[in-house]
């Protein structure tokens, strides 16, 4: 992973000094309240990192990553347990099929966590295509959780939808957001990323790619990859196959758990807020909030008025 950080470094700009001293600052919670460990789920270890106080809520995805990109003070607030899917997961010592893979068996894995760690009722947040993990354990258990947190997604992720995100990205991006990202493809193009192990490559494609994901263009994520496993495949068959037929819709009639979705103004990895809204009449009870200087990870880039938000929305629907 550091020959991926090195090799990337060299055309990153000098801005993202500012960047590190935010990771840094981000890095430095309270370790009074921290497991870890890790949970068998076929074939798989399933590693989970438990920290903070308060309500127990359930961070699905990658436990390497997403520690680094909530804030020290919501720790303060929630008991946050961050547990990798499969696809964050080591390595298994056996060969995998797209049997491994499904949405279901992602959602058993989390309800087999929640179990095994004696979590009793908890909160879901998913960030990005977790969000929808989250949402869709919530309507297979609704009476094991008490709030849905939805972070940087859109409302499908079917190809029309993909292709407004691009149309968002054309009509909406600065010339100088634009120009950093032909810059980066430039010095980064596709013939050299093909060169890098599947894990750099993935993680390089999406550091290449701040613009597209991040308020600030030339911000530098790599150093909040360090030390995650990647399962490419497991990614491309999730990402590339399920997650793109997925219809959100299906159970919500029945499905009265709050939800609190939030969205960066600036997320060019989805479509425009404006296309939530006609999704809201079809959620009994869905909060929707735009972060104006934001992208794709508000919890990090606007930490101290997420935080706020968030905490104010679970107290009400306590």
């Amino acid at each position: 992973m550091l020959a991926l950080y090195f090799s990337f470094e060299c055309f990153l700009n000098t801005k993202h000094q500012a960047n590190s001293l935010l990771f840094s600052s981000q890095m430095n919670y309270t370790q009074a309240y921290v497991d870890t460990g890790s949970i068998k789920a076929g074939p798989y270890r399933l590693r989970y990192r438990i920290e903070g106080v308060g309500p127990t809520t359930l961070v699905i995805g990658n436990s390497v990553y997403y520690p680094r990109i909530f804030s020290q003070d919501l720790r303060k607030h929630l008991r946050l347990v961050f547990l990798d899917h499969r696809g964050f997961a080591p390595p298994p010592s056996r060969l995998v099929d797209t049997s491994d893979f499904q949405l279901d068996t992602i959602i058993e894995d989390m309800e087999r966590a929640r179990k095994s760690l004696k979590l009793g009722r908890i909160a879901v947040i998913g960030h990005s295509g977790h969000a929808y993990m989250a949402l869709e354990y919530a309507k297979k258990y609704p009476q094991n959780v008490s709030h849905v947190i939805m972070i940087g997604i859109g409302p499908d992720m079917g190809k029309a939808n993909q292709d407004a995100a691009e149309q968002y990205w054309r009509d909406s991006a600065s010339a100088e957001r634009k120009a950093v990202l032909e810059e980066n493809m430039r010095k980064m193009p596709d013939s050299l990323l093909a060169k890098f192990p599947p894990v750099e490559q993935y993680i390089t494609d999406y550091v290449r790619g701040g613009p597209l994901c991040w308020y600030n263009p030339h911000f530098d994520s790599s150093p909040l990859w360090e030390g995650s496993n990647i399962n490419t495949d497991f990614m491309s068959f999730v990402w590339g196959q399920v997650l793109p037929r997925l219809d959100i819709t299906k159970g919500l009639d029945k499905f009265d758990r709050p939800v609190f979705l939030s969205i960066g103004r600036y997320d060019f990895f989805n479509q425009p807020p404006s296309f939530w809204d006609p999704m809201r009449a079809k959620f009994r009870n869905i909060t929707i909030c735009v972060f104006e200087q934001s992208a794709h990870t508000p919890q990090y880039e606007q930490n101290t008025l997420f935080d706020k938000e968030l905490l104010a929305w679970m107290e009400k629907y306590h």
